[in-house]
């Protein structure tokens, strides 16, 4: 049986928990740790992600074996490190305090590579080995009655995205990161994994840039009715190379408009919000909010 903690009980677990024993290290990477010891790796999940573009808020969920914990924050960041804080207190878990219990190689995450691949924790290890970004987990969806719940996850990896459908988040996770493992095999050309993925765009180099397309975003306002601003935003991003991913929320504002999210892979990333009156005009809403901050940082000198 799983234990939830909300977000009241996080707060009051943090306001008693003593600093731990190693400062050094953050409670993402103590947690994870303890997943690579106990074969239980840590896996994310953005649950919700609100606010405006400038002001955002997320909320992340963290399972570790039968442990799944709660945390938002600000940014990705720190709702992670919130949600693994609070998995920590439960584990009761202190970095160096505490010896962590070592599952033997036929229980472990090795012995499910042998026939069924851990995709998930083959994902987790290939980004902590070679520097990438962790893995990213979204719910995308959540349809069909009570008993015959349905929902639908994206995985996210470095420019890599997949979305996969399954009758539980940890099915439909899964599936996803399946859907990663095989596009990376196919994009290194065998079963093992070469491939790397292009370096990020940072704005210094949008501000730099004097392309055609950066520097028509430049001269011309973006107030222009019925303009296709995915489609600007996509002609952009092909020039300055970088990726753009929408992701639907699958909750209406309090207006009932839908929602959405563009993510650049830029360097920072940069996630801006869009709202409308369909999914089509929520990611035009969302494209344009991105262009609108492009324009604001490529400027800046």
């Amino acid at each position: 049986m799983k234990l939830n903690v909300n977000f009241r009980e996080l707060k009051r677990l943090n306001s008693h928990e003593p600093q731990r024993a190693n400062p050094g290290k953050t409670p993402i990477q103590i947690l994870h740790e303890y997943g690579t010891r106990s074969g239980n790796l840590p896996v994310y999940l953005m649950e919700k992600a609100e606010g405006e573009a400038h002001q955002p808020c997320f909320v992340f969920s963290v399972t570790v074996g039968d442990v799944s914990c709660m945390g938002q924050g600000p940014s990705k960041k720190a709702a992670k490190h919130q949600a693994a804080e609070a998995a920590l207190n439960i584990l009761q878990i202190d970095a160096g305090t505490v010896n962590i219990p070592v599952k033997s190689e036929s229980n472990g995450v090795v012995a499910e590579t042998n026939n069924h691949p851990n995709s998930v924790g083959i994902l987790q290890e290939l980004a902590l080995q070679r520097g990438w970004r962790l893995p990213e987990y979204t719910v995308l969806m959540e349809a069909g009655p009570p008993h015959k719940r349905e929902f639908t996850v994206t995985c996210r990896m470095e420019s890599l995205s997949e979305k996969a459908v399954g009758n539980s988040k940890k099915a439909a996770k899964k599936a996803a990161a399946e859907k990663i493992v095989a596009k990376l095999q196919s994009l290194s050309g065998c079963s093992e994994i070469t491939w790397t993925p292009q370096p990020s765009v940072r704005f210094e180099n949008l501000r730099n840039s004097s392309a055609e397309k950066m520097s028509l975003l430049r001269r011309n306002p973006l107030s222009i009715p019925n303009t296709d601003y995915i489609q600007m935003m996509l002609e952009l991003s092909k020039e300055q190379g970088f990726e753009v991913t929408y992701f639907d929320i699958d909750e209406l504002t309090v207006n009932g408009q839908y929602q959405c999210l563009a993510e650049l892979s830029t360097s920072p990333v940069t996630v801006c919000h869009g709202t409308g009156i369909s999914c089509s005009n929520a990611h035009n809403d969302a494209a344009h909010s991105a262009l609108q901050y492009i324009k604001i940082m490529a400027s800046i000198k």
